[in-house]
């Protein structure tokens, strides 16, 4: 029992990441060692956050059991970095658009997955007894992958020279809510007091509609140049 439930969590968590790179265009290109690039540039991204938040960011003195609202959202602050290390990966890749992005992504998805959610895994889903909370770690995992995928998709986009201006507003009001939507979704949870299951379902919806719109946004732009390309050419 103890290794069917270790070997469900571990499936539920990995499959994801190994379909994606099948299914995309990495498997085509041989990226494995791109990705792999990539997670090292998030766990060095990952370091120097450490470092800021211990250096430049003072310590904040909350009571037992209050939610640190500054705390958390110095964090959040601070995970502008991730847009940063997602840009250097992309611009170190030549290559189409999609091909940058799922790079990007799968890296820092799996580095993200290996560092945080390998151990508890590992020693908590061969307890003797079950618990739904590694489930939730495993869908967490899978929810995470598809959040990277369109922040990744969103910072190639607002780092395009050719952007039209009326691009400008939502992809940086989506990447706003990219980078801090873990603070508030933690405060929602916090003031509300939801279950875990409730907090993971809407976690699930929040960053479906991110990604719904940044696949909205990034088809809209793709499929316009492609059509201002072919109308120059065929001029």
């Amino acid at each position: 029992m103890t290794l069917l439930q270790l070997g469900n969590c571990v499936a539920l968590a990995y499959s994801p990441l190994l379909i994606a790179y099948r299914r995309s265009s990495l498997s085509e290109y041989n990226a494995f060692w791109r990705c792999v690039q990539a997670g090292a540039t998030y766990l060095f991204v990952q370091l120097c956050k450490m470092l800021f938040l211990a250096t430049f960011f003072p310590t904040w003195d909350a009571s037992v059991g209050v939610y640190d609202f500054v705390g958390e959202f110095m964090k959040s602050t601070v995970d502008l970095a991730d847009l940063v290390g997602l840009h250097l990966v992309m611009s170190r890749n030549a290559g189409k658009g999609d091909y940058k992005i799922m790079v990007a992504a799968m890296g820092w998805a799996t580095a993200e997955l290996v560092m945080s959610r390998c151990i508890p895994l590992w020693v908590g889903a061969r307890g003797i007894e079950f618990d739904w909370k590694y489930i939730q770690i495993s869908f967490d995992s899978n929810i995470s992958l598809i959040h990277y995928i369109a922040m990744a998709a969103l910072v190639w986009m607002f780092s395009r020279y050719d952007l039209p201006k009326h691009y400008r507003l939502p992809v940086a009001a989506l990447l706003g809510l990219s980078v801090y939507k873990a603070f508030l979704m933690e405060s929602a949870i916090n003031i509300f007091a939801v279950g875990s299951w409730t907090a993971l379902l809407v976690k699930a919806l929040v960053t479906g509609g991110v990604s719904l719109s940044t696949l909205l946004l990034y088809i809209s732009l793709v499929h316009g140049t492609l059509l201002y390309i072919s109308l120059v050419h065929g001029n």
